[in-house]
């Protein structure tokens, strides 16, 4: 995709981790994201598998979350799967699934200071 066609997209989204590294295996883990390390206080990943580039940078704890912070939602055509993969890493389920107008969704904490949603139809 060019810049042009970039124009106003969604191009990156950046975290604070409170450990990089356990940031780094939680999303390898639970959901094949591949990264490329710049030094231990920062990795970015990819969107080849994440669907948007981004990364995790360090930052001490409750730097990470904060109040009003956006939620970032995932994907998953196996919810099951995906709350069970979660749990299996080391994450945590703050919100339990949940349904909406077009779906289901849970809220998870990964461990290194971040809380994300997966969601499906």
């Amino acid at each position: 995709m060019s810049h042009s066609a970039q124009h106003h997209t969604i191009n990156y989204i950046e975290f604070t981790a409170t450990d990089v590294a356990r940031a780094r295996q939680f999303y390898t883990t639970v959901f094949g994201w591949t990264f490329e390390d710049y030094g231990p206080e920062y990795t970015s990943f990819h969107a080849t598998k994440a669907g948007v580039d981004g990364g995790f940078r360090l930052g001490k704890p409750g730097e990470a979350r904060g109040e009003g912070a956006p939620l970032v939602v995932l994907y998953s055509s196996d919810l099951k799967a995906a709350e069970a993969a979660v749990v299996a890493a080391g994450g945590s389920i703050v919100v339990p699934t949940f349904e909406f107008p077009g779906g289901r969704r849970f809220h998870f904490a990964d461990g290194a200071g971040n809380v994300l949603a997966v969601w499906t139809e």
